[in-house]
């Protein structure tokens, strides 16, 4: 039962106890209030207790994976770019839906949880981001990458500077990931322009240390 309706079909105690008749909705709680269409007749019903299922979830963090398991009601869709918590043991974590696996190694965008048989996902808590770093000169010869490690809602601002441990850049531009939402490009490049860590795929930048790229 949808407690949400403005009319449901019940049985009426007063004037049809054996067959659904349109009651009117006149308050929720843990009992819901109608009337009945027929009769006028007011009592109340016990909603519908809402069925659940429980899907496997694959999380993947810094390279690995860990297997745990979340209850969602049956009939709840879960597509890629959803986010929720997975508390397990181990772990209490914030996690993305990557993909959703619905048979035999098919995966689709989104489905119904009791059609899902696993649900991948990477944890965006704590992210690592690659980072390409290009010389001061521009050349792409002697670019490096590097990965850095922070807080899933921290930004990368295109024209900021960065420092993590021994690097220091300019960031130039932001790639997005394919999970992510609420963007209308792909690539981010203009002076502040930012983009959530969780949502970066990868970040070009301008080194910032004037001898970092000595030969010596």
């Amino acid at each position: 039962m949808n407690e949400t309706q403005d009319r449901i079909p019940t049985p009426c105690p007063a004037c049809s106890p054996e067959l659904e008749t349109v009651h009117e909705v006149l308050s929720t709680g843990g009992a819901v209030t109608v009337r009945c269409s027929e009769c006028g007749h007011v009592h109340k019903v016990q909603p519908e207790p809402e069925r659940e299922v429980t899907v496997d979830v694959v999380i993947s963090q810094d390279g690995e994976s860990v297997t745990a398991n979340v209850t969602t009601p049956e009939g709840e869709t879960i597509a890629v770019g959803d986010e929720f918590i997975v508390e397990t043991e181990e772990m209490l974590a914030t996690v993305r839906v990557t993909s959703v696996q619905v048979g035999d190694e098919k995966r689709v965008e989104e489905a119904t949880a009791d059609d899902v048989v696993t649900v991948w996902s990477r944890e965006v808590d704590n992210v690592g981001v690659n980072v390409t770093i290009h010389p001061q000169d521009g050349s792409r010869e002697d670019s490096r990458s590097t990965t850095v490690y922070v807080p899933g809602d921290d930004e990368f601002e295109v024209g900021s500077v960065e420092a993590f441990g021994d690097d220091e850049f300019e960031i130039d531009a932001v790639v997005v990931r394919d999970d992510a939402a609420g963007y209308d490009r792909d690539r981010y490049e203009l002076e502040g322009d930012a983009v959530l860590a969780k949502d970066a795929k990868r970040v070009y930048a301008y080194d910032q240390q004037t001898s970092a790229w000595s030969a010596w």
